[in-house]
C-alpha cells in the first residue's frame, strides 16, 4: 500500500470498511425525548467552560434510526443540556450510548460527538412509547410516554431537533498529552419533521459507573415528545480551542 493511499483510508484498519467518510442522510428517525429538572451543582460539574447555563435542564433522548446511509438502522440514547455560549442559546452533547460500532466510530472519529456503545431500545408496549438503555445488561434509564396523546406543534418540534449543539473533541497524543482539545459547534439544517406528538412521561435513572445518566437525577418532568424526521447532520466546526484557550471564529 502506498503512503498516499494510507491517507485515502477514511480509518484503521485501513482495508476495512468501518466508516462512511460522509454526511449519511437519515430516513425515519425518531425521536422521543423528556425534559427535565435537575440538580443545578450536578450540571455545573459536567459542563465545561465557555458554556453557561440559565436553567438546570437536561433533554433525556432515544433515537431510533429507520435507515441511515453506510450504517443501516440502530438506536442510541443520550443526555443534552440546554446550555449558552455568548448570545447564542444552544445544546451540550453529554453523553451518547449506540448498538452501531460502525456509527459510534464515525461519530467519534469524524466529528466531535461523545459517543459510546451501549443497549438502547425504543418500542410500543400497551399503549406506551418505552424508551431503554441497558449497559452490559443493566438497566440504565426507563422513560414512558402516552403513545401519540397529543399532537404537537411541528415548528416547536423543528426547533427542539435543530437547536445548536456543542460538544468537546479531545484527542491524545502517544504519551497522554493533548494534541487536539476544541469545543466545537454544529447545527442541523436539512430537516424534514414529518410528525410530532406529546403526552404525559416518566422517566427513570438508575446508578451505574460506566453510564453515569443518575448522576444528573431526575427532580421534575417538564416536556415530552415523540418525533419522526428526515434529516441530514451537518458538519462541526471548532468555536473554542482549549489548549490555547482562544475563540475561533464563529460559522
Amino acid at each position: 500500500m502506498k503512503a498516499h493511499q494510507v491517507l485515502q483510508s477514511p480509518a484503521t484498519p485501513l482495508t476495512y470498511p468501518v466508516l462512511v467518510p460522509r454526511s449519511p442522510r437519515f430516513v425515519d428517525r425518531e425521536y422521543f425525548t423528556l425534559i427535565y429538572r435537575t440538580d443545578p451543582s450536578a450540571l455545573r460539574a459536567v459542563v465545561p467552560e465557555p458554556l453557561e447555563i440559565d436553567e438546570p435542564l437536561v433533554r433525556f433522548e432515544v433515537m431510533k434510526m429507520g435507515d441511515v446511509d453506510g450504517y443501516g438502522p440502530y438506536t442510541e440514547c443520550g443526555q443534552v443540556i440546554p446550555v449558552r455560549h455568548g448570545d447564542e442559546h444552544g445544546e451540550y452533547l453529554h453523553a451518547m450510548h449506540l448498538d452501531s460500532f460502525g456509527a459510534t466510530v464515525a461519530g467519534r472519529e469524524l466529528s466531535a460527538y461523545p459517543k459510546t456503545m451501549g443497549s438502547p431500545r425504543l418500542t410500543v408496549a400497551q399503549g406506551a412509547l418505552v424508551g431503554t438503555l441497558d449497559h452490559g445488561g443493566v438497566r440504565v434509564a426507563t422513560a414512558t410516554m402516552a403513545y401519540k396523546w397529543q399532537p404537537m406543534d411541528l415548528e416547536l418540534a423543528r426547533a427542539q431537533i435543530a437547536a445548536p449543539t456543542y460538544a468537546v473533541k479531545l484527542v491524545r497524543g502517544y504519551t497522554g498529552e493533548p494534541v487536539v482539545c476544541h469545543l466545537a459547534r454544529t447545527q442541523i439544517l436539512d430537516l424534514t419533521v414529518k410528525e410530532a406528538w406529546t403526552g404525559p412521561a416518566r422517566l427513570q435513572l438508575f446508578a451505574h459507573a460506566l453510564a453515569p445518566f443518575a448522576d444528573l437525577p431526575v427532580l421534575e418532568v417538564r416536556q415530552a415528545a415523540h418525533m419522526r424526521t428526515d434529516l441530514t447532520l451537518s458538519p462541526m466546526t471548532p468555536v473554542h480551542d482549549y489548549l490555547t484557550q482562544e475563540e475561533q471564529t464563529a460559522p
